[in-house]
């Protein structure tokens, strides 16, 4: 971590730390005996050992391989195995057991699917409300190759907030392989107009490369597209294979970024080096309901 500036190292140290705990060792228990996998696990999450230590974790279904190939992941890239149909299940009892008020769940790409995964989205929406009654719920979903009657079967499931990252700008989308950022933009605007009653949220990694103009322009197509929350984070390089981390952003710089996100007309916005999709989501969330 010599090449880190020190406030990433400082905070990444805090996070880890948390690990040694006997509430983040309960976390890794209850997962494993679950038989769930956590994206805080398979995309390497710097704030694992934070959230972990407060019984926290974004859920990750449809497995642990994606059939993409992006160069900023760190998530297996392999064959992936079928649904598992008893996974929507355990992760309704478990977010019980654990009494979660909020849960983000998220998915690889899963583009051998005929639709992507989104049933199994709406089966875990489905079981998230038997379970856990009044739980708020986040799905964070891939862009299910533009398939509009995909989104519709995880909009139909009612969640609380959708969750569909950009990730970066146009001129970078080199690094999402498979993707596209105007069906993706796509995607957020048509799941604000086909389910107003749900907030929609998206993230964006800095450091790639792109210019504050560039910033600020996704921003502004992000808003225009419906978005009520959106994530800013620094990117980090799961490993010297992956693509380079071109700029580390300060924390003032950071702050500015969350302040301008509000100004550009987003409910609420999270920034700082270690943010990333899914944390503090539900605080986020009270966030843009108490506006």
């Amino acid at each position: 971590m010599g090449s880190y500036p020190d406030w990433i190292v400082a905070e990444v140290r805090k996070n880890k730390s948390g690990l040694r705990g006997a509430p983040a060792r309960d976390t890794a228990g209850d997962l494993a005996g679950a038989r769930l996998h956590t994206v805080c696990d398979e995309a390497l999450c710097p704030n694992k050992g934070k959230c972990f230590a407060e019984g926290e974790a974004t859920f990750l279904i449809l497995g642990d391989i994606c059939t993409r190939a992006c160069s900023f992941c760190a998530v297996s890239k392999k064959k992936p195995l079928p649904p598992d149909p008893g996974e929507p299940a355990r992760v309704g009892e478990l977010s019980r057991r654990w009494g979660l008020k909020y849960v983000v769940f998220t998915s690889p790409t899963r583009d051998d699917l005929p639709d992507g995964g989104a049933s199994h989205f709406a089966a875990t929406l489905a079981a998230l409300k038997r379970s856990a009654p009044g739980v708020k719920t986040e799905p964070l979903i891939p862009d299910f190759g533009g398939d509009g009657a995909a989104l519709r079967t995880v909009l139909d499931a009612g969640p609380d907030v959708l969750g569909h990252n950009l990730e970066t700008v146009p001129s970078l989308y080199a690094v999402r392989k498979g993707a596209d950022y105007r069906r993706s933009l796509k995607l957020l605007g048509d799941a604000k107009k086909y389910r107003p009653a749900s907030l929609v949220k998206t993230g964006f990694m800095l450091g790639l490369g792109e210019t504050d103009a560039e910033t600020e322009a996704a921003l502004k197509d992000a808003v225009s597209a419906g978005c009520d929350l959106v994530t800013l984070g620094q990117y980090l390089a799961p490993s010297k294979g992956h693509f380079e981390v071109k700029r580390y952003y300060t924390p003032k710089e950071f702050e500015a970024w969350q302040r301008r996100a509000v100004e550009l007309g987003f409910r609420a916005a999270l920034a700082g080096p270690l943010v990333r999709s899914s944390y503090r989501a539900g605080r986020l969330y009270s966030q843009a309901l108490a506006k």
